[in-house]
């Protein structure tokens, strides 16, 4: 049976300093390589034929890392913006906790978890979804039918749209849902696509 597994990007520097990412392309710190070491440690022997990233250097550094530990370094990446992290607009840069002291939590909560809901200039979730999943459905869903495993390194919303398509979580449901940096989320899928089994590991 298939697999396939995402991971987010080990912790960047922002993430260390509580700002809003979004497409800013900002690099990891050392824990986040580190993280990336440790997921490439949980990944070897599955046999990938194929990885994607977005092209932010986050991921993309992420996918390096993970590959070398593994095993993998001549594994054909495919980068695509599709896989971005979800656009935060005029909040990109901004610290988190003074945003939500001018805003308010519950504001910011907004922002952050909710489906349909876009930051000042930036996307909703329901905009990430829109260009995830199409991708998802027309580059990487055929190799899995296809009997062949993927590896998909990106980013916390990004892949969280794609969890709600995979898994069918509603719109509620996805504001309690976090990926943790570093972490494999994998999927063992039938030959139609279906998810048989989604662990961490």
């Amino acid at each position: 049976m298939p697999l396939l597994v995402l991971v987010r990007h080990g912790q960047s520097t922002w993430n260390e300093q509580n700002r809003f990412t979004g497409e800013e392309d900002v690099p990891l710190t050392e824990l986040g390589k580190e993280e990336a070491r440790a997921a490439g440690r949980k990944l070897k022997g599955i046999g990938f034929s194929h990885g994607f990233t977005s092209v932010l250097r986050r991921a993309i550094d992420t996918m390096e890392l993970i590959l070398n530990t593994a095993g993998y370094p001549d594994l054909p990446v495919t980068r695509n913006r599709a896989l971005n992290e979800r656009n935060y607009g005029r909040l990109q840069g901004l610290n988190k906790a003074e945003i939500a002291k001018k805003y308010g939590d519950e504001q910011v909560a907004t922002w952050r978890r909710s489906f349909s809901v876009r930051p000042p200039g930036g996307e909703s979730l329901a905009d990430t979804a829109g260009r995830v999943i199409p991708y998802y459905q027309t580059a990487i869903e055929p190799l899995l039918k296809n009997g062949q495993n993927v590896l998909i390194v990106a980013h916390g919303n990004s892949l969280r749209s794609l969890m709600m398509f995979l898994e069918n979580i509603n719109k509620e449901e996805i504001a309690h849902v976090d990926l943790p940096t570093g972490t494999p989320r994998r999927y063992v899928l039938t030959k139609e696509g279906k998810i048989d089994k989604a662990d961490y590991l």
